[in-house]
């Protein structure tokens, strides 16, 4: 059962329609979903809210005749009752002959029982089309089931000249109007973020994605001195003395990815300690001359630094 050049097309159109769900689907992953029939897309769906139709779903409830078409979707289909019904047994009742997929589901729910309750029903499956490329849309959903903690996104601002903040106190600015709606878009994408107390005190920040259209991040302040006692009953204030304590008590309420966005000592300690898995740093045109040194840029996989 190999993939054909047809296959690799459609794949790559099912990964295109899953990123519309970007930061809406938290915790669940992205995922896209094309049917095809004797060669023309007769329907298509992806995963648009938490809570809402899977993208299978969005793609088979729609009029027509499925029987003996190609079904294509990037993640192994559900097998279980969760929020809504499982895919398999959707795609086994419309007569889908063949499904081709781009990852296996490592989510213990799922892993592998999908794509046997396909095949016992008689159903042709292609596994891992565009495997690579499907991991990389989906890092943040992978990176939480099989690290067993959230997808970590160091973030910073620093002067044209490397620093974070002026030697000289009062009012300063480092990013323009562009990279503050960047800024903003990126906290729409991810499920929380994080700074220090001394950050908290500093600057009071909302941490809210208030110049760009999307849901906010979980506003998450960790107090290790135990020196707030007035944090807004939305935020998550951890008094934990850890990183892999606050990478637990994230991981048990569910939160699949965190921008941590300072000060220094919030970022050297995850730096020291190897929790990142992407950096974005935004670079001021201005320079400071002295001041607060940004962090060095941690060794990091292609592509996993951006610079703003």
């Amino acid at each position: 059962m190999t993939a054909d050049k047809a296959d690799i097309f459609y794949m790559q159109r099912c990964l295109q329609l899953a990123v519309k769900g970007l930061g809406r689907t938290r915790p669940n992953p992205l995922v896209g979903c094309v049917v095809v029939k004797d060669g023309v897309v007769v329907s298509e769906g992806y995963h648009q809210e938490y809570g809402h139709n899977h993208a299978e779903r969005n793609a088979l409830l729609r009029q027509g005749d499925f029987r003996g078409a190609t079904l294509y979707v990037n993640l192994e289909p559900c097998s279980h009752f969760g929020k809504t019904p499982p895919c398999a047994d959707l795609i086994v009742e419309k007569g889908i002959s063949r499904v081709v997929c781009c990852n296996d589901d490592p989510n213990p729910l799922v892993a592998g029982r999908g794509f046997a309750k396909l095949e016992a029903a008689g159903i042709e499956v292609v596994r891992h089309v565009l495997e690579d490329e499907g991991r990389e849309l989906n890092r943040r959903f992978f990176t939480f089931m099989e690290k067993k903690r959230p997808y970590v996104i160091l973030k910073w601002a620093e002067s044209a000249d490397g620093f974070m903040a002026p030697a000289a106190a009062g009012n300063y600015w480092i990013s323009d109007d562009v990279q503050t709606a960047l800024s903003h878009r990126m906290r729409t994408e991810e499920a929380a973020i994080l700074v220090g107390s001394q950050t908290y005190l500093d600057d009071r920040p909302r941490l809210t994605a208030r110049r760009y259209r999307g849901l906010d991040p979980l506003p998450i302040v960790l107090d290790r001195r135990g020196r707030l006692h007035n944090v807004p009953p939305h935020w998550l204030h951890l008094q934990c003395q850890s990183l892999d304590e606050v990478m637990h008590l994230l991981r048990q309420r569910n939160v699949q990815s965190l921008i941590v966005e300072g000060g220094r000592t919030i970022l050297d300690a995850f730096i020291a300690e190897g929790l990142y898995d992407e950096v974005v740093l935004f670079r001021g045109c201005r320079n400071f001359g002295d001041g607060l040194r940004a962090p060095a840029v941690p060794p990091l996989p292609e592509g996993r630094l951006h610079i703003m």
